[in-house]
């Protein structure tokens, strides 16, 4: 097994909202006997209201500044032993501190989905707040792939069947 992933077993899902990184994050856990969690739910039951308020109410300022505690409350556990595959929300990779966490404390990895895919999963839930402006939202996928790159790993989400990319995830020689 990768010398990463002993010292720190933990791998992070990240990739744009509606990527399947829950879905997929869970199916990876399951398949590795690994513990699953979502930074978004974990925020809304620490915070007992939903993302949309906080964002509402809050700002995305204050939301990040949450997120951020999540992802390092997650990486501690994770570094005393605790193997876990932690999905994390859209734009959490896209803050430099968490990108540094992230990158030196297991494997990163980026589901990559396509734009049409997004959208049509998007259409479907109306519970994203940064998704309510459609130009906008076009702006924030492209804007954001500049720091998907710097993952470990990129998946290409080509099916909606989750264990397809379980799979890919799998084989690849990072996770060897």
């Amino acid at each position: 097994m990768n010398l990463r992933l002993k010292r720190t077993p933990g791998l992070y899902v990240v990739g744009f909202m509606a990527s399947g990184k829950s879905t997929i994050g869970r199916h990876l856990a399951e398949a590795l006997g690994w513990s699953f969690f979502d930074t978004d739910i974990e925020i809304e039951n620490a915070e007992k209201t939903s993302i949309a308020s906080i964002f509402d109410t809050r700002g995305e300022a204050e939301f990040r500044r949450i997120e951020s505690q999540i992802i390092g409350q997650h990486v501690r556990w994770i570094e005393r032993g605790r193997p876990a595959v932690l999905a994390l929300g859209g734009g959490a990779f896209a803050e430099p501190a968490n990108q540094d966490l992230l990158l030196a404390n297991g494997i990163v990895i980026w589901l990559n989905c396509p734009f049409e895919v997004v959208q049509r999963r998007v259409k479907l839930a109306d519970h994203r707040p940064l998704a309510r402006d459609a130009e906008k939202f076009a702006a924030l996928y492209h804007a954001r792939r500049e720091a998907y790159v710097l993952a470990d790993l990129h998946v290409a989400i080509e099916s909606d069947d989750p264990d397809v990319a379980v799979c890919t995830i799998l084989k690849h020689p990072l996770l060897k």
